[in-house]
């Protein structure tokens, strides 16, 4: 199957799908890195009343933000290097079509400052109501990725070998992939769980991390 991306949207989980994977992600890395800068993913259930944020940052101005409202899910990407990059233009402008027809429900998302809007390349959506996500109608220049869109959104895949192969790179150790899966799984957080992804990690010391995240589970 082709990877995700905005012309394979249908390999993308649902809303909840999305969600759980960005929770558990956020999890793991609050396990690797203390360092909440230094970290690719980040999730806040509580961001604001009746919205939750998911993120990724890769380090080198890359990324997406992912908003969940009562509505449903706004993601909004930025790969600088790509061909449909917003910084192609001076002052930067979204690539035809990128920005059209979002629902007026995620109409805040377009005006978050955090969210940085002028950085742009590629913008996805669905409401809860919806079957399938959706983006504007976009004529796509030519390239397997012009958005950047199939590697920022690879780690949404639900594949667990994904982030361990991210983090034995990133954080130079050595990750067990079921333990790995065992937060994919959104499995209770143990002592043991946690010291298997990070011996010097302890778990007094995340629980309140743990919790703006929102992982279902109680440490």
């Amino acid at each position: 199957m082709p990877p995700i991306s905005t012309r394979n949207l249908d390999a993308l989980p649902d809303i909840d799908g999305v969600k759980a994977l960005l929770q558990s992600l956020a999890t793991l890395d609050v396990i690797m890195c203390d360092d909440w800068e230094s970290r690719y993913y980040s999730f806040n259930c509580k961001w604001a009343k009746g919205e939750q944020m998911g993120s990724m940052r890769n380090g080198s101005g890359d990324g997406f933000f992912a908003l969940f409202n009562q509505a449903g899910c706004f993601i909004k990407g930025f790969a600088h290097e790509s061909p449909m990059s917003s910084y192609r233009t001076q002052p930067p402008q979204p690539w035809p079509g990128v920005l059209d027809g979002v629902p007026d429900d995620f109409s805040s998302a377009l005006n978050e400052p955090a969210f940085s809007m002028d950085e742009v390349s590629f913008c996805i959506w669905r409401r809860n109501t919806d079957s399938s996500w959706s983006h504007g109608s976009i004529d796509f220049p030519k390239g397997d990725d012009p958005d950047g869109s199939a590697v920022l959104l690879a780690c949404l895949d639900g594949n667990p070998e994904g982030y361990r192969q991210y983090a034995e790179e990133y954080y130079e150790a050595t990750i067990p992939l079921d333990t790995v899966r065992h937060v994919y799984e959104h499995l209770p957080l143990t002592t043991d769980v946690i010291e298997s992804l990070n011996a010097d990690q302890i778990m007094d010391d995340i629980a309140d991390e743990i919790e703006e995240v929102g992982y279902p589970s109680t440490l």
